[in-house]
């Protein structure tokens, strides 16, 4: 067929006989253009990676924490190329010498004659082979080690810890610092050899020193010695993997009876594993000298053997052995066996994750006090919370949302600000923050330059609401007035605002909206970046895949870019180092609204600490995807509140203050990155009141507390006394989420903010301990957990169990079907629980969303004490109800507080249950119609109706279980109406 091919005549224009057609060359116009298209190609390549790089460096420069990016920067280009060049050098070496050792070809065999075509192949071209090859491994090498950075500078930073593991003498930093730097280089040596060790036998295969199917010797001497001394080197590797897996098993977890997710040596581990990885050990290095040995023996016989023995070693020493010492000396006597392995894993878990001082009582969970000292204590010992975080942002947004392109967080916060007699009120507070999908016309320039900024802070009482149910605001309103004082209300920064905006320039910014008149703005701030020059312009074009602002007109001079404006990413970006908490909280300090971040150092390699997932450990029935932890491990085994954080809202500034003054990898981290996070003593009293201890941290102390509030390993063993965390029961599916309360417990003389949840007995649903942590940065006692442990045959009801209570009491059913009717629907906030008088109150508000409403208000207040419940209109009547004490309702002669209104419950009048249902549920609607509108004087008459239906049903029905309307409505008319003036 070729020859065929070469004999047909070209066909031309001409025919058969005619002119070829030939086909020229590119000319040189063609080829200028192409390389001219070639050359801007790699240029724009080349600008997207500057552009990469010199907005990052730009955004470090405007927060002022170069440091951390030129570290962060030349720690990796340091790895890269030490690492990579490393790796280049050991396997070209190898290459290069295996080439050299090559056998003289002058009498080639058959099987070498076949490759001959790829000796000659690759001869015009070796050094290039040599270079392409060993540079290509070098980039994998050096970009794999340039992602142990870390692992590097808590190597070469390493702080002491002062606690020394219960197995080996050595300080706890040894294993956190220096043992995963030695795996990383161990890890690195082995791709190392294994890598030179294949590009070596296959140079030597290809130029003869190795043969497969010749006859005779199957490797040269040249070649028997070079591989002998790569396996020899491998070989010693692994005798060092042994002596380093010793160590491992402080830091091995594993699966073990007395709890999830053991970390630690046990019995097996210690008297079998520990001198089983010492002997091979000793076999590994003897069989690697054999290997050497081949340099003069010249033959592979006693390193095979020697490695076969390592092998079978392995087998019976590091895997028979230690299963017939569990088989037939730990399983018969476990617990006695494994108690001082216990004992350590207890002790060093509660030290890991800061638990060891929480301090554990005795609860009996029933009182002997009288119902009016119980009465009276339950004003004293907690100042309950009836405004849920978690129900009442729909609220904040339907009544101080004020204009679309405002929203508020899903679930709000709870912060502490003084009233105006001087007492410290739990407040719920939430930024109105800009939206940019309530926009009425979306553009570039309405998103990115004219709805810039979010306005002001909005705070209500967590003890009170109005006569309403609405939220009772002590900051409202735009422009913000309150009890706040005066501050900088505009948020440039926060939460929800996850879109960059260029602000500053000619173009002016919505500022707010009073009356008709629309306030602009232009920022005064010296945040984000400047794109006064083209470079800056064209880098961020790039970055943000936005060509617009290259040329826009609306760029001016003093146009400033404003990007990564989440405090969680700026404080992430800033301290790549530390975990970050999931709940982020505004407060206003100094006149400023500044964001308080709580953040964590970390590590999965404390000695025998247990570890836990914190994903998974910090996640409840309230959790989302903001609101979820950002951890640089995952999986850890100690844990420190190191770091408060803030953000200001208005500049973005980042400030790290050091917490945790002991904490030894936050002084690594310190010592790494100077001068980033300032010491204790700069955060100011202002600033100290709003901090609190953090939920995140909380969740992960109560969820190690459920196994190690034991410290008796024999008890620990046998699992008799384990908690579980209970299941929200207004929200399924996940944990109830812990709740912050100023209370006291049975040892303090006065209330404090504190965090606090509850556990069941592990599976059962009755009260198992109810525990508290001291969340009052300012007190000396802040961070001191306390736990009440019930006694294990409790009868104590859990929260399951109290919420099934309140769902099948028969009148409380009766009148949730009320509040129902229509296109109402009931909402259960927190279930909050109080340690009173030996006893345990719970108290739990009740929403509804009425008809045409749509944000909750508070009609109902369910109580329990004890086998007592009461389901009222206010807290104190229930109170009332549950402690059987009438309230004080007699005319006292005192005029009431100001703005409150003096009430008193209609007569009782006849006709049927079912008639003064019906005329509660006409009452109901219309009062939903009226507040729909905003008619506040009809609402207040629709809601005195209500009240009188109910009291009807009551005295019909001849029981006291009906609750009484509310009053005052005109007064809350007059809160909610402020805030619609105001829209």
């Amino acid at each position: 067929m070729r020859t065929l091919a070469f004999q047909m005549p070209d066909r031309g224009p001409g025919g058969p006989g005619g002119p070829r057609i030939s086909v020229g060359r590119p000319s040189r116009r063609a080829k200028t253009l192409l390389m001219t298209a070639g050359v801007l190609a790699v240029l724009a390549m080349l600008f997207v990676m500057f552009a990469g790089f010199w907005t990052d460096w730009l955004w470090y420069r405007s927060v002022r924490y170069t440091t951390v990016f030129t570290t962060t920067l030349w720690t990796k280009v340091g790895m890269f190329a030490v690492f990579g060049l490393l790796m280049a050098v050991a396997v070209g070496l190898n290459i290069w010498l295996a080439h050299r050792l090559r056998p003289p070809l002058s009498a080639m065999s058959l099987e070498q004659q076949s490759l001959d075509r790829y000796r000659m192949g690759i001869a015009p071209y070796k050094k290039w082979v040599l270079l392409g090859v060993t540079a290509l491994i070098g980039l994998i090498a050096g970009a794999s080690a340039a992602g142990q950075w870390r692992t590097w500078l808590m190597w070469v930073n390493g702080e002491p810890f002062g606690t020394r593991d219960p197995q080996f003498g050595k300080d706890v930093s040894f294993f956190a610092f220096d043992l995963p730097w030695y795996r990383f280089l161990l890890s690195f040596g082995f791709a190392a050899v294994v890598l030179s060790l294949l590009a070596a036998a296959l140079v030597h295969y290809l130029y003869g020193g190795l043969r497969i199917s010749t006859p005779g010797a199957r490797a040269t001497s040249q070649a028997t010695g070079h591989l002998s001394v790569l396996l020899g080197v491998f070989v010693a590797l692994k005798a060092v993997a042994y002596w380093l897996d010793r160590y491992g098993l402080a830091v091995k977890s594993g699966d073990f009876k007395a709890t999830d997710n053991w970390t630690g040596l046990r019995y097996v581990d210690a008297n079998a594993y520990l001198p089983a990885k010492t002997i091979l050990f000793f076999i590994a290095a003897i069989c690697a000298v054999l290997f050497f040995a081949t340099l003069w023996r010249r033959t592979w016989q006693l390193p095979v053997i020697g490695f076969g023995l390592m092998v079978l070693s392995a087998i019976l020493i590091g895997g028979l052995y230690p299963a017939i010492v569990q088989k037939f000396q730990v399983q018969p006597n476990e617990q006695a066996k494994e108690a001082p392995y216990i004992q350590k894993n207890i002790d060093a878990t509660r030290d890991a994750y800061d638990i060891d001082d929480s301090a554990v009582s005795n609860y009996s969970g029933q009182s002997d006090a009288s119902n009016e000292e119980l009465r009276d204590a339950a004003d004293t010992t907690a100042s309950i919370r009836l405004l849920d975080p978690n129900v009442v942002s729909p609220s904040y947004q339907q009544l101080q949302q004020v204009r679309s392109y405002y929203q508020f967080p899903a679930t709000l916060d709870v912060d502490r600000y003084t009233t105006e007699d001087g007492e410290e009120q739990d407040t719920v507070v939430g930024l109105r923050e800009i939206n940019i999908n309530g926009i009425t016309e979306r553009n570039w320039i309405n998103d990115h330059f004219k709805y810039t900024h979010g306005f002001g802070m909005v705070a209500g009482k967590g003890t009170e609401v109005a006569g309403t149910g609405a939220p009772t605001f002590v900051e409202k309103d735009l422009p913000p007035e309150g009890d706040l004082g005066d501050y900088e209300p505009r948020v440039y920064y926060g939460e929800k605002t996850t879109q960059y905006s260029i602000v500053g320039g000619p173009q002016r910014e919505l500022d707010y909206i009073s009356g008709s008149e629309e306030k602009t703005y232009s920022y005064r701030g010296d945040s984000g970046v400047s794109l006064g020059n083209p470079v800056n312009r064209a880098a961020y074009a790039v970055t943000f895949n936005e060509p617009q602002i290259l040329y826009s007109g609306a760029i001016g001079e003093g146009s400033r870019i404003l990007y990564n404006r989440t405090p969680k990413e700026r404080v992430e970006a800033v301290a790549p180092w530390l975990t970050i908490d999931g709940d982020p909280y505004p407060a206003v300090v100094d006149g400023r609204i500044q964001w308080i971040i709580d953040a964590y150092t970390t590590t999965n390699q404390y000695p025998y600490s247990s570890r836990t997932t914190l994903g998974d450990t910090t996640a409840d029935s309230l959790t989302d995807g903001q609101r979820s932890v950002i951890a640089q491990q995952n999986r850890v085994n100690y844990i420190r509140n190191s770091v408060k954080a803030t953000v200001d809202a208005y500049t973005g500034e980042v400030k790290l203050y050091q917490w945790d003054t002991r904490d030894p990898i936050l002084k690594t981290w310190m010592k790494a990155f100077p001068g980033t996070v300032e010491p204790r003593e700069a955060i100011d009293e202002s600033l100290m009141s709003h901090l609190r201890y953090p939920q995140d941290l909380f969740k992960v102390q109560r969820e190690l507390l459920t196994r190690y509030h034991v410290t008796n390993a024999n008890q620990f063993y046998s699992g008799s006394e384990r908690w579980q965390v209970p299941d929200d029961p207004t929200h399924k599916g996940n944990a109830v989420p812990p709740y912050y309360l100023s209370m006291k417990m049975p040892d303090q003389e006065e209330q404090t903010f504190s965090l606090t949840t509850t556990f069941n007995p592990s599976g059962r649903e009755t009260l198992g301990a109810f525990m508290a942590v001291n969340a009052d940065a300012r007190s000396d006692d802040y961070g001191t957990i306390r736990i009440l442990k019930l006694p294990s045959n409790t009868t104590v009801s859990g929260p399951q169990q109290v919420q099934s209570r309140f769902n099948s009491d028969t009148d409380i059913a009766n009148e949730i079907n009320i509040l129902q009717r229509g296109d109402s629907e009931i909402e259960y906030g927190n279930l909050l629980t109080v340690p009173l008088e030996g006893g345990l109150l719970y108290v739990e508000p009740v929403y509804v969303r009425g008809a045409g409403t749509n944000y909750p208000l508070l009609r109902k207040v369910l109580v329990t004490y004890g086998d007592k419940t009461a389901f009222e209109n206010t807290l104190d009547e229930a109170l009332n109800v549950v402690f059987g004490v009438e309230g004080a309702e007699e005319d006292t002669g005192e005029e009431p507080p100001p703005g409150e209104e003096e009430t008193t419950p209609p007569p009782s009048g006849g006709g049927s249950v079912q008639d003064a249902l019906n005329d509660a549920q006409d009452a109901f609607e219309a009062g939903q119609e009226a507040l729909a509108e905003q008619d506040w004087e009809a609402y207040g008459r629709a809601q005195r109706d209500l009240e009188d239906a109910l009291e009807r049903a009551a005295g019909a029905e001849q029981t006291g279980g009906g609750g009484r309307g509310d009053a005052g409505g005109d007064g809350a008319g007059g809160d909610a109406g402020g805030n619609s003036e105001s829209g």
